[in-house]
């Protein structure tokens, strides 16, 4: 039996992640900051709570990474944890950088102090590319970060990489492009937007207000994003991977689907709020996921019409709705 420890497991991929290791006949220890006042409510969302295992974890403490690595002596290590937000991260941004890059550089130096061997996945971004113009990103892009979120994305790639060449450890990082689920919090503008018609369609006469929705994503589907984290790590080498489904679609695309699945005319329930603008955002992003499909066999399958679809199920029934 393998076991698997999962920093962030009380988020939406650390989830989904904890259930498909579950499923493989892994061992799995969830790690949150403080895991006895942690709901875990995504784990409990999926019915596996009980089945993991959970340990408190500092991710900006060396010495904390350190016991929880010794007292858990996993063979996988996925580090899925820190601030998850572009938008906060302008406000921000130093807590920012200490919660992605420096807990990427505590993991990977506390693995090679305890000289086990231990493979190291690290939840990379498509931010670290910014605008790709119309063209797909592959992992030989240039980053071109645009945000505190994207630098602090590209410092932590970075340091795997130096550390997997320095240290020959088996340690990799996915650059994942947009992935959503009903695990979404309305945080983020998709889980807004789904939120906000389903309360719509069920009475609400509130207004949804969003910022630039001339913005192109490529949208996938979370629980099949966490295939490839896992598909990563039982490779022959340690290779970093972009995760995508290879289109892109403009966000008023997303916000149509969303009010067409309930029954609505999306523009009489939408306005444009300035003040949700940020600093510096990114007008299109779009991934290659060619490498992906040719070395680990994965390859999206869900287009943005069956994320809409899967996340305004869910979202009707509010007893599904998770917010973190």
């Amino acid at each position: 039996m393998k076991t698997a420890l999962i920093s962030g497991a009380s988020g939406q991929d650390g989830a989904y992640l904890a259930g498909l290791l579950l499923e493989k006949g892994y061992r799995v220890y969830g790690a949150s900051r403080d895991a006895q006042s942690c709901s875990f409510s995504n784990l409990h969302h999926l019915g596996i709570r009980k089945q993991v295992k959970t340990v408190s974890l500092a991710i900006n403490d060396f010495r904390s990474v350190l016991q929880v690595l010794q007292g858990t002596e996993p063979d996988e290590v996925y580090n899925l944890a820190g601030q998850s937000s572009v938008g906060l991260s302008f406000e921000q941004p130093v807590e920012t950088l200490e919660s992605i890059s420096a807990a990427a550089l505590n993991f990977l130096e506390a693995i090679r102090f305890t000289g086990r061997d231990i493979r190291f996945y690290n939840a990379g971004s498509s931010e670290c590319f910014g605008d790709t113009s119309g063209s797909k990103a592959d992992e030989e892009t240039p980053f071109r970060p645009r945000s505190p979120y994207a630098v602090a994305k590209a410092s932590a790639h970075w340091i795997v990489a130096n550390y997997r060449e320095a240290y020959d450890l088996f340690a990799c990082t996915g650059i994942l492009f947009n992935h959503e689920s009903p695990l979404r919090p309305e945080r983020f503008v998709t889980g807004k937007i789904i939120a906000a018609a389903c309360r719509i369609a069920a009475g609400s006469t509130e207004l949804l207000q969003l910022g630039n929705m001339d913005i192109r994503r490529d949208w996938g589907w979370a629980p099949e994003y966490v295939e490839a984290m896992h598909l990563m790590l039982q490779q022959e080498t340690p290779q970093d991977y972009v995760i995508a489904t290879g289109t892109s679609r403009y966000l008023e695309e997303f916000v149509a689907l969303a009010f067409e699945a309930v029954g609505l005319d999306w523009q009489d329930h939408v306005v444009s709020d300035p003040t949700l603008l940020r600093p510096a955002d990114i007008r299109e992003g779009c991934g290659n996921p060619g490498k992906a499909e040719r070395e680990m066999g994965w390859k999206a399958r869900f287009a943005l019409e069956d994320v809409v679809r899967e996340m305004i199920r869910a979202g009707r029934d509010n007893s599904t709705l998770v917010q973190n």
